[in-house]
């Protein structure tokens, strides 16, 4: 099967989302509630968000090797990711005292989120409706 370049373009983005997922992972599974107190964590809460984060890493990387017929999971993935932008950045600037330690890891899954869309915008046979409706083709 030959792919187009946006097709590769976007599987390799989706491939290095995953690898960002693995990193966050292994910070909440050994830092976040030991080295990173602020905010206070108990370690139950890091371990639990790193295992969602492991399967997000999962997801990226394994649809990543057949993109076309996962683009959904990139939907999903950009729901999830703005998801964390909008609930982190309403933290930090609606609660007084809220710890910024973090707001740099909501505008890297932002950018994320918007190297998708555009990589997606660009393309001549992937659109935006794809990721986020299920497309029933004759595969």
């Amino acid at each position: 099967m030959n792919k187009s370049k946006s097709l590769k373009t976007l599987a390799i983005v989706f491939f290095l989302g995953g690898i960002w997922d693995i990193i966050a992972a292994l910070v909440y599974s050994f830092m976040i509630g030991t080295v990173f107190t602020e905010p206070p964590t108990h370690r139950f809460y890091a371990i639990f968000i790193a295992s969602f984060l492991y399967c997000f890493a999962y997801l990226q990387i394994l649809s990543a090797f057949n993109i076309r017929r996962y683009l959904l999971n990139i939907g999903c993935v950009i729901i999830g990711r703005v998801f964390y932008v909008i609930l982190l950045f309403s933290y930090i600037f609606g609660f007084e005292g809220f710890p910024k330690t973090f707001w740099w890891t909501g505008v890297v899954d932002l950018i994320w989120s918007i190297l998708y869309i555009v990589i997606t915008l660009r393309s001549d046979e992937i659109r935006i409706k794809d990721l986020f409706l299920p497309h029933r083709g004759d595969n």
